[in-house]
């Protein structure tokens, strides 16, 4: 028996059943349960009633518009502001970078519900009013993490004779960081524009706490849906999102793909 169960561990493709059976149970099931409650009715009858309901429902497609906005403005706030302090701490004259690197990383160790429960106290102290502003600037601060580090990422394995190459050749530093930095870093960009913007579209918590449940977003619409048993349009709402999600993920991999064929110099 011990020399059974000895041989059958050391044969390495068994070794993937457990990471199987996770994503069999944790990935898959909930997939097709999705799937299904999206496409029938509440007898269990094939239907699209619940994408047109969607496409029918004005407050929802509101939501969803305004969701995708509100994301679009986190990641380009995150990419402007993560961009310089990836940059700044991959140079090796800063010889703090790897200290400030875990600090930046620090807040992604904390219940992302307790970062935002800070912030609501950081505008309470401050007597600043919850909403719009605040919602961003929660958005900001629970992923700017996301840009920084897959950008520093990059940043640090860059080739820097490639760098010097230019800069021997007589490019000036705009030159330098536009035809050989820039390019170079698209991959982190990427990664990073994906990283933020996939939690921020789907996100709730941070807009209930954050607005007083004044502004809604497309994940709160789900949430309500589900909650008060409406499994079959949550899903379709559900499967909505992940269609989004996947565009975007599918995008920024051909994005990703051409970078990398044509050597990331332009």
């Amino acid at each position: 028996m011990l020399n059974k169960l000895s041989r059958f561990f050391m044969r390495r493709r068994n070794w993937s059943i457990p990471y199987a059976l996770f994503l069999l149970v944790f990935v898959v099931v909930p997939l097709l349960l999705i799937f299904f409650y999206a496409f029938t009715d509440e007898e269990g009858a094939f239907t699209l009633g619940n994408f047109r309901k969607f496409m029918m429902h004005p407050e929802a497609m509101n939501t969803f518009i305004y969701s995708i906005g509100i994301a679009v403005i986190t990641t380009i706030v995150c990419l402007l502001l993560g961009y310089p302090a990836a940059y700044i701490l991959s140079q090796k004259q800063f010889n703090t970078s790897k200290t400030m690197v875990v600090l930046f990383i620090l807040p992604m160790w904390v219940n992302i519900l307790i970062r935002t429960l800070a912030t609501v106290a950081l505008f309470d102290f401050l007597q600043l009013p919850l909403g719009e502003g605040a919602l961003v600037f929660g958005m900001v601060y629970n992923f700017l993490p996301f840009m920084i580090y897959p950008i520093y990422n990059t940043l640090q394995k860059m080739d820097a004779s490639l760098i010097e190459a230019a800069q021997d050749l007589g490019a000036n530093p705009f030159k330098v960081f536009s035809k050989v930095i820039l390019p170079l870093s698209m991959p982190g960009i990427v990664s990073g524009i994906v990283m933020v913007f996939m939690p921020t579209v789907s996100t709730f918590a941070i807009a209930e706490l954050l607005t007083m449940n004044n502004i809604k977003l497309f994940g709160t619409t789900v949430q309500e849906n589900i909650y008060n048993g409406m499994w079959n349009y949550g899903a379709a709402l559900s499967l909505i999102m992940l269609l989004l999600i996947g565009i975007m993920s599918l995008f920024t991999n051909e994005e990703d793909n051409a970078q990398n064929e044509s050597g990331g110099v332009i």
